[in-house]
């Protein structure tokens, strides 16, 4: 991976009224039949303030999010349709979206690919950005280091507001609201050339996905020419369903296992956040291999989650980060912590009752025991003695001045 964290910081940060230089600014939306309804073009400094910053705020959300998760850096495919696809790109932002039939293209592209049942609008932007170097502080200078040019691309779901009262002034009532119809936060979007390394990168391009949504490989594929991947919450769930389907039906099992190898790699992101110069941790089919032998999973099962791993992931194994569920080691350790704290409670409630039981014994009226039970401090015990006391045996314990006595649960006067 090229991209880094600072690289989409650094074009984030720019979002802004003060510091975006969008150029002109395209979009097309599309109906539930996948029919065009309409198609327009501004200036992005010409646009009315409220707007401003609804455009702006939707353009902000593509760079949002996590490197590796749903933010992903693609890579062009081989061969000649994935060249055409890169080489149309580089058209489309060289003619700074003035160009109607290629933006019609590319609207094309998208509605024959994006499966999405409802309205949604594609909105385009064109930006260019001087670079300003870096001193060697690490603080921006003014003189430029070096002129980046991109567009970028957003996909959005148009939704019907939900059913509300409001006060119709026209009437001086309270009734149903109009609903109209909203432009949410994108699904997905792209920028291309990536921004790596504080420059273009012809050769990349940096992907967003809507957190907890699929990746659209379709789209990825044959809109972008890229090499598919998929995002964090598909390599979570891929995993779980490679480690689970191995046990067959015994789910219990299944998921014993999977939260021990879940705890695991817990601790191994752990380590490696704690150390910032550790790459991410990847599983590879041999990490997963020793993962399941210290989850004790049984031979037999390891294999078969070995065989499914390699065929699910192929060369591109995930990084730890993404196949974990924080979530479920937390839980389920909480749980783990709570069941402990159950069972000793339940075994001191046991000793507690046995122990009543014993005092209930030994406090018993003398004509129901079998014997006498006297408890005095060890270091007493060899001065208790039997004697006779005008004929009659006797114990005799001997007594300090002050002293007092309990018998049968009753405090004598000695």
């Amino acid at each position: 991976m090229n991209i880094t964290k600072g690289d989409v910081q650094e074009l984030r940060r720019r979002l802004k009224k003060t510091e975006c230089t969008f150029g002109r600014m395209c979009g097309c939306y599309v109906n539930s039949g996948k029919q065009v309804v309409l198609k327009f073009g501004e200036q992005f400094s010409e646009l009315e303030e409220d707007e401003f910053y609804k455009y702006l705020e939707i353009a902000k959300k593509t760079l949002s999010g996590t490197l590796g998760g749903n933010l992903l850096e693609l890579e062009f495919a081989r061969g000649e349709q994935a060249d055409e696809r890169r080489s149309f790109l580089l058209t489309l932002k060289g003619s700074k979206l003035a160009n109607d039939d290629l933006l019609d293209r590319l609207y094309e592209q998208v509605i024959e690919q994006y499966a999405y049942p409802g309205n949604y609008l594609i909105l385009v932007y064109h930006d260019v950005y001087d670079v300003p170097a870096r001193a060697t502080s690490g603080e921006a200078q003014e003189e430029s280091e070096e002129i980046y040019e991109y567009i970028l691309c957003a996909v959005c779901p148009v939704e019907l507001s939900k059913p509300a009262l409001g006060y119709r002034e026209e009437e001086n009532r309270i009734g149903a609201r109009v609903r109209d119809w909203v432009v949410g936060l994108p699904d997905l979007g792209f920028v291309y050339p990536a921004f790596s390394g504080r420059g273009s990168d012809v050769n990349a391009v940096l992907y967003y996905v809507k957190t907890g949504r699929g990746s659209h490989p379709e789209l990825i594929e044959n809109v972008l020419g890229c090499v598919s991947q998929r995002t964090a919450a598909e390599d979570k769930k891929a995993f779980q369903s490679v480690v689970k389907s191995a046990f067959g039906e015994d789910e219990e099992q299944a998921d014993a296992a999977f939260f021990r190898i879940q705890k695991t790699i817990s601790g191994m992101v752990a380590e490696q956040e704690a150390d910032e110069s550790l790459p991410p941790v990847s599983l590879t089919a041999e990490t997963v291999a020793d993962l399941a032998a210290e989850a004790e999973v049984p031979e037999p099962v390891r294999e078969q989650i070995g065989k499914a791993f390699a065929q699910t992931f192929g060369d591109v194994p995930p990084v730890a980060n993404n196949v974990l569920d924080s979530r479920l080691v937390e839980e389920n350790t909480q749980r783990m912590h709570t069941a402990a704290l159950e069972q000793r409670v339940a075994e001191l409630q046991h000793r507690l009752a046995e122990q009543s039981e014993r005092l209930a014994g030994d406090e018993a009226p003398w004509e129901e025991s079998a014997g006498i039970v006297l408890r005095v401090p060890e270091e007493r015990a060899d001065r208790i003695h039997t004697g006779v006391v005008e004929g009659q045996k006797c114990l005799l314990i001997p007594i300090e001045e002050g002293e007092s006595a309990s018998i049968n649960g009753v405090d004598q006067t000695l």
